[in-house]
């Protein structure tokens, strides 16, 4: 075998050992816990729950981080806003229509961003924010946070929330214009 043949076994040897280890880091279950703030006002109606922050959104410091999530571009589109590009933009356009931003859960053990992997989980108190605001319409962004919501949440706030499709990337069944029809009932309240 010549030295070139020796460097390219080393650097595919390498590659796939990387790529085993970041699969691996993926499958590791984690305490995992939110770390940045509700998002609202005191003029605050209409609050968003989604379960925890994914992976890519703890990293950026913000919901909805993952690129490929459409959460922005439905809201942009529902709201008939321009699609926010910073955090700043992002929260504005929220506040301006007031709409409220928060997760059900303060911490939980997961796998990666994997709802259904969730277990372990502390809500946040959802009772004290709406205490905060004008807030009687609570909306899930998802299965997964509808249910925690419901089971955690529910009998301490005496609101009952509506169940919206999530705007994740793997729920890439739900086209892009059935989102947004469903999101519009935010508008009707």
């Amino acid at each position: 075998m010549g030295r070139r043949e020796v460097r390219y076994l080393f650097i595919f040897k390498d590659m796939a050992t990387k790529k085993t280890q970041s699969k691996t880091a993926r499958n590791t279950r984690t305490r995992v816990t939110h770390e940045f703030p509700a998002l609202f006002d005191d003029n605050s109606e209409v609050l968003l729950l989604g379960s925890i922050p994914s992976p890519k959104s703890r990293e950026q410091g913000f919901y909805y981080g993952h690129p490929q999530n459409r959460f922005w571009k439905v809201f942009a589109s529902v709201l008939n806003e321009p699609l926010p590009a910073t955090i700043d933009e992002k929260k504005a356009m929220l506040l301006k229509h007031h709409i409220a931003l928060w997760d059900v859960l303060d911490s939980c053990t997961i796998i990666g961003a994997s709802d259904t992997s969730i277990e372990n989980v502390v809500p946040n108190d959802i009772a004290s924010l709406l205490a905060k605001t004008k807030i009687k319409h609570i909306f899930c962004t998802g299965a997964t946070a509808h249910k925690l919501y419901e089971k955690y949440c529910e009998a301490a706030t005496g609101i009952k929330a509506v169940k919206l499709p999530s705007t994740s990337p793997a729920n890439c069944a739900v086209k892009f214009e059935k989102l947004v029809e469903a999101y519009k009932i935010i508008l009707s309240v």
